[in-house]
C-alpha cells in the first residue's frame, strides 16, 4: 500500500515538473468537437472582401450574416450562437489556402463556409480533405468541387456547366445562332467555364469560333477582344469577373461590334450592370441560380425574407442576387446544424445535411442532397440587362424577332 502511494505521489511530482496540469490534460481529452462550446458554434470563411471581386465577397457575407444575426437573436441552434471567423483573401489562391490553414490548425473552427471563387476555392481543397472538414455554401459553381463527390463538401448553387449549357441551348435553339465564342479568365474558374461551353456547343456539334482571355485582377481585355471580334461571333460567352466584362462590353460596343453577351452568374448582376450604364445599347443576359432578390408577403419564401431582414439589419445594403445566394447558404447551414441536435459532430453535421430531401426555400427552389448528391439546387434563372438592372427574361421568341427586324 505504501508503495502504491508512493507511485501514485512520483507520477505526481513528475507531470508538475514537466509543466503539466492532470485537469488540462483531461480537458483536452474532453475538448470534444472544434468550434463546438457550450454557448457557441464557430466558423471559417475565407472570401474576397478587396480587390477586384470585393463585391462579391461583401455582397455574399452579408446575405449570410442576415440569416445568421436573425437566428442568433431567436436563440440560435440548440441553444448555441453562430459565429463567423472572416478573413479576406482578396481572390488570391495562396492566401485562400493560408487563411483555411488559419482556420483549420490555429483556430479549430467546427466548419469553413460561404468561400468566393474557383481558383481560391479549389487552392483549399486538399486541406479539407486532410481535416475532414464541412465545408458549406460555396459562391462557385465548379465542377471540381462536386465531381466527383467529396464528402465534406457541400454545395447549394448550381453549376456553372449547368448554367452554360442551359445559356448554349437558348443560343442554338431558340435564336438559332450558330457562331458562339468564349471569353474567359485564365485561370481554374475561366476553365471550368470555358470547358462547360464547349461541351454544350458539342451536344450541337458545334464549337466555339474564337476563344479569348485575359490574366485575373487585370483588365487587359484587349487582346481577347481583338481575337473575338474576328471571328465574327454572333455571341460571346464570358466567364469573368464584372470589371473584364464590362471592359471587353464596353470596348466591343465603342468598337461597333455589338453581338449578344452572356455572363454566368459569378460575375454579380448588380456590379456589372453598374459598369456597364443604363444607355449602353449592348445586349447582355446573365443566368442567374436564385430567383430576383423581391420583396413577399410568403413567410416561406426566402428571396422575401432575404430583402426583410437585410433592411432590418444592413439597411444601407441593397438586394442583390449574390446576397440572396449567400442567405441561402446560410439557411441551409443552420437546417443542417438543427437536424444534428445538441450533440454536435462534424460527421453527424455531414449525416443531417444528407437527410434533407424536398427542403423548400419559397417558389422554384427546392433543397435535396444525399450520399452522392453533394448539390442542393438546379434550377438556372436567366435575366437580361435594362435600363441599369438585369431583369427577369423569357421572352426568347420576342427577342430573335427583334434581332432579325435589325438585320
Amino acid at each position: 500500500m505504501r508503495n502504491a502511494t508512493l507511485i501514485c505521489i512520483l507520477i505526481f511530482l513528475a507531470l508538475a515538473l514537466a509543466g503539466c496540469d492532470p485537469s488540462e490534460d483531461t480537458a483536452a481529452v474532453d475538448a470534444g468537437t472544434p468550434g463546438v462550446s457550450d454557448t457557441e458554434i464557430v466558423l471559417g470563411s475565407s472570401l474576397t472582401l478587396s480587390g477586384h471581386a470585393g463585391y462579391l465577397g461583401t455582397q455574399t457575407l452579408q446575405g449570410a450574416r442576415a440569416y445568421i444575426r436573425y437566428v442568433n437573436e431567436r436563440g440560435g441552434v440548440h441553444g448555441r450562437k453562430i459565429v463567423v471567423e472572416v478573413m479576406d483573401d482578396s481572390y488570391d489562391p495562396p492566401q485562400c489556402l493560408a487563411n483555411t490553414q488559419h482556420f483549420i490548425v490555429d483556430k479549430q473552427v467546427f466548419a469553413l463556409f460561404c468561400y468566393v471563387g474557383t481558383p481560391t476555392t479549389i487552392k483549399a481543397l486538399p486541406l479539407v480533405e486532410d481535416a475532414r472538414i464541412p465545408l458549406i455554401g460555396m459562391f462557385t459553381g465548379a465542377n471540381a468541387l462536386r465531381q466527383p463527390p467529396s464528402r465534406y463538401v457541400i454545395n447549394i448553387r448550381a453549376s456553372y456547366y449547368q448554367e452554360t449549357m442551359a445559356a448554349v441551348r437558348h443560343m442554338v435553339k431558340d435564336l438559332g445562332l450558330t457562331r458562339i465564342a468564349v471569353f474567359y479568365q485564365y485561370d481554374a474558374y475561366g476553365f471550368d467555364g470555358l470547358i462547360g461551353t464547349e461541351l454544350a456547343l458539342k451536344q450541337f456539334g458545334m464549337e466555339p469560333v474564337a476563344r479569348g482571355s485575359y490574366i485575373r485582377g487585370t483588365l487587359d481585355v484587349q487582346d481577347g477582344l481583338d481575337r473575338i471580334r474576328k471571328s465574327k461571333a454572333e455571341a460571346v460567352v464570358m466567364i469573368g469577373t464584372y470589371g473584364a466584362c464590362a471592359r471587353f462590353i464596353n470596348l466591343s460596343v465603342e468598337e461597333g461590334y455589338n453581338p449578344l453577351f452572356y455572363t454566368v452568374s459569378f460575375v454579380g448582376a448588380e456590379e456589372l450592370a453598374w459598369r456597364v450604364g443604363r444607355a449602353s445599347p449592348a445586349h447582355v443576359f446573365m443566368s442567374q441560380v436564385v430567383p430576383p432578390p423581391v420583396e413577399s408577403d410568403d413567410p416561406a419564401d426566402s428571396a422575401g425574407n432575404y430583402v426583410k431582414l437585410l433592411k432590418r439589419y444592413y439597411p444601407e445594403d441593397t438586394p442583390s442576387f449574390v446576397g440572396l445566394e449567400g442567405f441561402l447558404n446560410a439557411e441551409i447551414l443552420v437546417e443542417g446544424l438543427r437536424r444534428a441536435g445538441r450533440d454536435l459532430t462534424r460527421e453527424g453535421f455531414i449525416q443531417a445535411i444528407e437527410s434533407i430531401k424536398d427542403f423548400k426555400l419559397g417558389p422554384g427552389l427546392t433543397i435535396t442532397y444525399g450520399p452522392h448528391d453533394r448539390q442542393g439546387l438546379d434550377a438556372i434563372h436567366f435575366t437580361k440587362l435594362s435600363d441599369g438592372r438585369f431583369l427577369p427574361f423569357t421572352d426568347w421568341a420576342g427577342f430573335k424577332k427583334g434581332m432579325e427586324a435589325q438585320r
